[in-house]
């Protein structure tokens, strides 16, 4: 095969990724192809014709004088060229040949490809970088219309104060120091940062007020806010309208049609369906919340497919970080590039103290099996909890509360103050709950609400509990440990074992918000499962994983699973993948999941005519808001409770969304090839790493290895094909040998995981 046939391989690629980003390579007025490039003047090359040697007004030569591809404006003017290479070259390689074109005729932007790999090169800038896709001619206008507009971030102030809920706030001292810390990272040109402030120091309100900065500072037009519950999409998007009621705002729902507005919220499982609908340059900014656990196999696709500025949120401190996490926010030594110790926020009142109820029943005995909770938290409840120990646990919180709640808060009215209560399972959930509505016969059952996903609305539930004064308890599994925000909580309640330092710490810091309108001063901790004695908390010493407490170390997850496989999940603590059934409903019924899978795809068939909004599903028609609202409050019914998260573990898919089960009930779901999976994940790994061109190129060949052989290994380099190219000589040089061997594991468990 020639070298000319093989850059005509590539071109086919190339004309079809850029029909993807919107651009028509038919179109003259959108797309040149083979452009002569004379003096600042386009023109299309005759064939075979020879071009002369020119020379650009600041002495580069340009080589051939012609340019493959010239993307233009709407207004015909040059945008971007493109350099095409044939496969076997890599495209970097040709920055020097294309900058002359560039300057010549004027095109502030260059994309090097070979129709697999594509790097973008804003020349006056920054180096020229891989990214995923090909800009579309709006996201290249916006580009250029900022770099006009941009000024100084210091020219912009930090406000003193700004208004949240119709009150006005006070920035707090480290809200300002990471705003400063942001904004030397953009303009020194790091493109990812990542924030650790503890569950409670308002990280929304500081990322949405520094959104607004960057806007008022000409670095930013659209972001994208990445969440992975649906919690924390409420409170984001609320948070943002709120804050910023001059900036269009929605939040991006399945099956929902894409709005052209400048802030999308929207939750990682759906951005894992959706991202191809977008090109990789549509935001300039990322912002993932609690990103410690996003940063894994198909997460990882979603969150680096987009070529912006990437900011990671986490409450969680950096022992328990994986390196992933660290490595794809560019971190240098394991460390956020900004970060508050939990203890200092405690110091300076940021933060509201606990204390732990004494003298209280302990169920768990030490012999209790590590796998009995993971693996089966049904048999675990069954083991420790009774009718007896239930209603014990409850009347002994219930008295305590009462008796204590006016020295938490003097300024709270109604009594006991609001509780969260986290149960083991749903069924426990409903049995703690109604033990408490017993204690309080007056309040007619409303006294105590179990929240779960199966509730038929559970948003109005926890509106209600926020803002009312019933229910003054809230019983949860799962739902209101992390990424629920409610400042007048007095009381937690834990009434199941935690072995995860992770969402320890998330579960506590539902209680150190401040309320200084109930002049809240301390919350109670009420721990009848001992945890607090497992990770050697105390209020004199607190737990934080990095310094107090005495539990330090990352603990041997159970099963023998890694952290980073329960991580993935988003599951610490929790049971997707192990047991083989669901609960279900108000009284947490076990439903084999098998059955439930069944039951789900026979009702969305027989539906699939009658209901309008399933039937637009089935066609392949976005929904509006309100559609999706409807669906999901029609099938999360008795008896069978539908619902995104039951549908997750039933079907073992912690990335899933409610249109991708529905497709999948009715057979459209696409199912990508090993082939494109791999693809995929390694363009999304690549954009993660910080490698040289040598070494991307390089790892393109162990990826097309690892795809013929299941997994790359070290014997593979001393085999042909790759020993020909001495291959284990070159990836020594290009990494190191202990380099080379960590590069092959995280090939092994990022890429060829498909």
């Amino acid at each position: 095969m020639t070298a000319q046939t093989k850059e005509t391989d590539a071109r086919i690629l190339i004309d079809d990724q850029l029909r993807a980003a919107g651009w028509t390579p038919a179109d003259k007025s959108h797309v040149l192809t083979e452009v002569l490039v004379t003096g600042g003047v386009l023109n299309v090359a005759e064939p075979n014709t020879r071009a002369t040697v020119l020379t650009t007004a600041d002495g580069d030569m340009v080589p051939t004088g012609r340019a493959d591809y010239v993307l233009l404006d709407q207004r015909g003017r040059p945008l971007a060229i493109i350099e095409a290479k044939r496969q076997a070259i890599h495209p970097y390689v040709a920055k020097q040949q294309a900058l002359p074109y560039a300057k010549q005729i004027g095109a502030p932007f260059i994309f090097l490809t070979n129709g697999e790999l594509i790097y973008f090169w804003d020349y006056q800038n920054d180096d020229a970088r891989i990214v995923n896709s090909f800009f579309s001619r709006r996201d290249l206008e916006r580009l250029v219309h900022m770099r006009a507009e941009r000024k100084p971030l210091a020219t912009v102030e930090i406000p003193e104060t700004y208004l949240r809920q119709g009150e006005t706030r006070l920035l707090r001292p480290y809200q300002k120091e990471a705003m400063q810390a942001l904004d030397r990272t953009v303009e020194l040109g790091k493109r990812r940062f990542l924030i650790e402030l503890p569950t409670g120091c308002g990280k929304t309100d500081l990322i949405v007020l520094y959104i607004k900065r960057l806007i008022q500072a000409g670095h930013a037009e659209r972001m994208l806010f990445l969440v992975d519950r649906d919690q924390l999409a409420k409170q984001a998007i609320e948070a943002i309208q709120d804050l910023l009621p001059g900036y269009s705002s929605y939040w991006l729902k399945p099956g929902m049609v894409r709005q052209e507005k400048q802030i999308t919220v929207c939750l990682l499982q759906t951005m894992i369906g959706r991202y191809p609908e977008f090109t990789s340059g549509y935001f300039d900014v990322v912002v993932m919340d609690e990103c410690h656990r996003s940063i894994y196999g198909t997460w990882q696709t979603a969150l680096s497919y987009f070529d912006a500025l990437h900011i990671g949120l986490t409450a969680t401190p950096a022992i328990y970080i994986e390196r992933n996490t660290f490595q794809f926010y560019h971190c240098k030594d394991d460390s956020p590039d900004y970060s508050y110790p939990i203890q200092e926020a405690f110091r300076e009142g940021h933060l509201v103290p606990y204390k732990f109820a004494t003298g209280i029943t302990n169920l768990i005995a030490e012999g209790a099996s590590v796998d009995d909770e993971h693996y089966d938290p049904a048999e675990f409840e069954r083991k420790w909890t009774n009718e007896a120990s239930n209603r014990l646990m409850m009347e002994e919180f219930d008295r305590l509360a009462w008796d204590t709640f006016k020295d938490l808060a003097p300024g709270q009215k109604t009594g006991p103050g609001k509780a969260v209560v986290f149960a083991i399972t749903k069924h426990h959930a409903a049995r703690l709950a109604h033990a408490l509505n017993d204690l309080h016969p007056e309040h007619k059952g409303r006294y105590a609400e179990v929240i779960t996903s199966d509730v038929a609305d559970a948003d109005d539930l926890i509106r209600r509990f926020k803002q009312e004064s019933l229910p003054q308890v809230a019983v949860s599994v799962g739902m209101l440990d992390t990424g629920f925000d409610c400042r007048e909580v007095l009381h937690l309640v834990m009434c199941r074992r935690v072995r995860s330092p992770i969402l320890y710490q998330q579960m506590r810091g539902r209680g150190t918000r401040t309320a200084p309108h109930i002049d809240k001063r301390k919350f109670v901790i009420y721990d009848f499962f001992r945890n607090h004695e497992y990770f050697n908390d105390s209020d004199a010493d607190v737990f934080s994983g990095s310094g107090g407490g005495g539990y330090a170390t990352k603990p041997k997850q159970a099963g023998g699973k890694t952290a980073r496989e329960l991580i993935e999940l988003g599951l610490e603590d929790e049971w997707l993948d192990a047991v083989h059934y669901i609960e279900v409903g108000p009284d947490g019924e076990r439903v084999d999941k098998r059955d439930y899978v069944t039951d789900w795809e026979q009702t969305v068939r027989q539906e699939a005519e009658a209901d309008p909004i399933i039937a637009k599903v089935k066609s392949g028609e976005p929904l509006t808001e309100q559609e999706e609202t409807i669906l999901a409050q029609r099938l999360n019914q008795p008896q069978r409770y539908f619902n995104e998260d039951n549908l997750r573990r039933a079907y073992r898919n912690p990335g899933g969304n409610l249109v991708d089960f529905i497709r999948a009930a009715l057979g459209m779901l696409k199912i990508k090839s090993r082939e494109e999976k791999v693809d995929e994940n390694f363009r999304a790994w690549l954009v993660a790493k910080n490698l040289t061109p040598e070494q991307a190129q390089y790892l393109a060949l162990l990826k097309n290895r690892g795809l013929v052989k299941g997994k790359v290994s070290l014997d593979d380099l001393f085999a042909p094909p790759l020993s020909i190219l001495n291959a284990a000589g070159v990836g020594i040089e290009l990494f190191g040998e202990q380099g080379l061997k960590a590069m092959m594991d995280e090939i092994n468990q990022s890429v060829l995981v498909a």
